[in-house]
């Protein structure tokens, strides 16, 4: 399926680029999430008139995800969880629990944009994780796990 991206998307395209992808991808994922539209000659027209006021908001959103990143980059979060006497934890800290612990901070951040490249945390200690802000603002933090002993 032809599509029109609305936005930029990884691995895909930057705003106003017509890609062709799998239909499955554009009917349940890029169409509505507003990420793109349906490549017709009309919805091309149409983007054409509207992608000043696309290209504008698309510049705002960087721009206030650069503001944002600047801010929480360095940043350290400290996450309790119950843990035994060698350091291992019972259960794990995911980017759930550090998503919340960001919010808590005054940074509203979603699960979805804090990437954990080796998975859950499972052991007491510093971890680096980076946060996808934009998809041209990925920052980097740090997650102090404290571990509480039962």
């Amino acid at each position: 399926m032809q599509v029109i991206l609305l936005e930029k998307v990884v691995n895909l395209g930057d705003l106003g680029a017509v890609v062709k992808v799998k239909d499955g991808y554009a009917r349940n994922f890029l169409i509505p999430q507003r990420k793109a539209r349906r490549a017709t000659a009309a919805a091309v027209a149409e983007f054409e008139v509207r992608r000043a006021d696309l290209e504008k908001a698309a510049a705002l959103r960087l721009a206030v995800a650069q503001a944002q990143g600047e801010k929480l980059s360095g940043l350290t979060v400290q996450v309790s969880q119950k843990a035994g006497v060698d350091g291992r934890l019972f259960g794990s800290v995911t980017n759930f629990d550090i998503a919340e612990a960001l919010t808590k901070q005054g940074f509203p951040v979603e699960k979805g944009q804090v990437r954990m490249p080796q998975g859950p945390l499972k052991i007491v200690g510093d971890h680096a994780v980076s946060v996808a802000l934009h998809t041209d603002v990925i920052v980097d933090i740090t997650v102090s796990v404290l571990g509480e002993h039962a």
